[in-house]
């Protein structure tokens, strides 16, 4: 039996199994198999051939990806907001290799990829979706890419794709100690009332991965499938805005309702009329959360052309980086304006470990 029969075997047997109290500890088992089956199923290919266009290069401040079904209009938003000309044509597939693009925005370079339109069993390899994925781990921010005129159901099946291969939109790492040592058996502590599984279920789980020495400090009231994702310790956890493109094409009754429907990271757009791209480009902006500092010489006005973008809780080490990688061993003080500074308006002197705010103007001295 191959690894595929035997996802679809134990898929099968969670669909026939009530949920009660009595099968948790059942069912904890078989989420734990599913979970160590549908790794083995995503982990690459060492013998076959690289994909073309996959090994995209990280670069600039950040990376945006670009996730959607195919011809829903990734490429047609690629070209109106960077200068790159991604291949556009009305029909599914045009876009074939992952396609790299530099959006400027605020005095940052972003990067923005637009992947190949991923089908449904992506996780499975379908359409070369085992590539998008993977890339898709790399974003800063996903965009899911929704046609409005096709159906509905478009957002709820990239969600279900991408949380197979283990991408978790919007969310962020349970509060779980886990650290495995050489000897001295399983020990595990809680600090909240477990209501979603119990020590027996998380045993389990540890057997089912053949660990038998390990720590597990819980600090929050997990699931099961939150804890196999704190022991596989592979899982991304990345923000995401839905992005539902082509909104000239459907009545105002069908937009009022997806208008409705939409949280607060749901954008609008039209990319063929360009309507909605500001508020897109302040969306990824305001999802991204990067800091600009800018950098002042000794006597001079500060350079407020070309600002270092960094992310939140970077320090002054990290500026010292972002100016030239040598900077840093021979530091010897800065001197910070602006909102991280105790004097604000009058500059502080600082170490490397000072944290540093949005719009700080930094001063670096050296030894």
């Amino acid at each position: 039996m191959g690894v595929l029969d035997k996802i679809e075997a134990i898929k099968d047997e969670m669909s026939k199994t009530q949920k009660n109290k009595a099968t948790e500890y059942h069912l904890g088992q078989l989420k734990a198999k599913l979970a160590k089956y549908r790794a083995q199923l995503l982990e690459p290919d060492k013998k076959g051939p690289k994909g073309e266009g996959f090994e995209v290069l990280k670069s600039g401040d950040a990376r945006v990806c670009l996730i959607g079904f195919p011809s829903v209009g990734k490429s047609t938003l690629l070209s109106k907001v960077t200068k790159t000309e991604s291949v556009v044509g009305a029909y599914e597939f045009t876009t074939l290799t992952a396609i790299p693009g530099v959006l400027e925005y605020e005095g940052a370079r972003i990067q923005l990829l637009d992947l190949p339109g991923i089908v449904q069993d992506a996780a499975k390899g379908r359409g070369r979706g085992r590539q998008v994925v993977s890339v898709a781990k790399t974003a800063d921010v996903i965009i899911l890419m929704i046609d409005a005129t096709k159906s509905a159901e478009q957002k709820k099946m990239l969600e279900i794709e991408l949380d197979a291969v283990g991408i978790r939109l919007n969310a962020r790492p349970p509060d779980v100690v886990f650290k495995q040592k050489t000897a001295g058996g399983i020990t595990i502590n809680n600090t909240v009332k477990m209501t979603k599984t119990d020590e027996r279920t998380i045993r389990s789980i540890l057997q089912t991965y053949k660990i038998h020495n390990c720590d597990v400090l819980i600090r929050e009231d997990v699931s099961v499938d939150e804890f196999i994702d704190v022991v596989l310790g592979t899982r991304q956890y990345i923000p995401a805005l839905t992005v539902i493109n082509k909104i000239d094409g459907v009545s105002m009754e069908t937009l009022d309702s997806m208008a409705r429907e939409g949280d607060g990271r749901t954008v609008m757009i039209s990319c063929e009329l360009g309507l909605g791209l500001d508020w897109l480009l302040e969306a990824i902006w305001m999802e991204l959360g990067l800091v600009k500092v800018y950098t002042k010489k000794r006597g001079d006005q500060p350079d407020l052309s070309d600002p270092i973008c960094l992310r939140q809780g970077a320090t002054i080490e990290t500026v010292c980086h972002g100016i030239h990688r040598s900077l840093a061993s021979h530091f010897k003080y800065a001197l910070v304006w602006g909102k991280s500074s105790k004097f604000n308006p009058q500059p502080q002197k600082v170490g490397l470990t000072h944290l540093v705010m949005d719009e700080d103007v930094v001063s670096i001295f050296t030894k």
